[in-house]
């Protein structure tokens, strides 16, 4: 047996190799660079403390942090027709969906959840920018149609969440169909009765800003959100002319009177249900104005 081969050998190689760490452990804010341990990162509802850069988070942390105790029922959306167009570019249209089916766990790329919030019944679709850039096909517009039918019969406000990089191109002109049908969606909501609310975050463009996304009648969105149809840099192409600072940017959108306010993540749940509160009671306990005096 020889004591340096077998022995010493392994040992040294063992001491020497590079301890391997988990990939996972840290998260880098794309904002202002900063080093985030992950998991205080998923507790701040990924906010980066350093600079409050808001990080884009999918539709169960959204449900975690909206409904009470986290607790709320899927809501069952049909079954969107598959590659329509029998679409290809460099990969095809079919393999696209179940890649990203694969890697999200999702049947497309919106969700939609009904349970209470701050007691409240409440319909919730959220938008995932994860799953092919949130875009809208098919899928989103029966997602919103499912949300809007739920809401009616729960007799609830629907909210929806926004972020997508526009209509699906491999979808074509059917994806372009989801816009008029998301504007029927939204008046079978209004029809009823009830509130129609829209929480915009980061990134909301394209087809979706022309027309879901911009009927609320409450509007909101997250702190430094880019909200607009073409891109800043389309735009800039376009015009031949430098842009403001922060145009298309929530708060830009805000001072020039197309949001009605812009909300902290963290105060969003809070503030959702103060509005639901104030747009669900009943008339009848709404406070009465004195007449004035003659």
């Amino acid at each position: 047996m020889n004591w340096l081969t077998n022995f010493v050998r392994p040992k040294v190689r063992a001491a020497m190799q590079k301890r391997e760490t988990p990939d996972n452990l840290w998260q880098k804010c794309p904002s202002c660079g900063q080093m985030i341990f992950h998991k205080e990162y998923k507790e701040a509802l990924s906010v980066c403390p350093g600079c409050g850069h808001h990080g884009r988070i999918g539709s169960s942390d959204r449900f975690a942090q909206l409904f009470d105790d986290g607790q709320f029922t899927k809501v069952r959306i049909p079954k969107a027709q598959e590659d329509p167009l029998k679409f290809k570019d460099q990969k095809k249209y079919s393999d696209r969906l179940k890649a990203a089916r694969a890697d999200l766990g999702a049947e497309d790329a919106m969700d939609v959840g009904c349970g209470k919030m701050g007691g409240h019944s409440v319909v919730i679709a959220v938008q995932n920018f994860a799953f092919m850039a949130g875009s809208m096909g098919i899928g989103v517009g029966e997602a919103l149609i499912a949300a809007a039918k739920k809401a009616v019969k729960a007799k609830a406000p629907m909210i929806v969440f926004t972020a997508a990089g526009g209509a699906r191109m491999q979808e074509g002109i059917l994806s372009l169909m989801q816009m008029p049908r998301s504007t029927v969606a939204v008046e079978m909501v209004r029809d009823a009765g009830l509130p129609y609310i829209v929480v915009l975050t980061d990134p909301t463009t394209g087809g979706v800003t022309a027309s879901y996304a911009m009927l609320g009648d409450i509007q909101i969105a997250e702190p430094g959100a880019l909200i607009g149809f073409a891109g800043p840099r389309v735009i800039e192409n376009t015009i031949r002319e430098k842009l403001p600072e922060g145009f298309q940017r929530a708060e830009y959108l805000l001072e020039h009177g197309m949001l009605d306010m812009v909300v902290h993540r963290h105060n969003l749940r809070a503030t959702l249900i103060r509005i639901v509160d104030l747009l669900m009671r009943p008339m009848s306990n709404a406070p009465r104005l004195a007449a004035p005096a003659r």
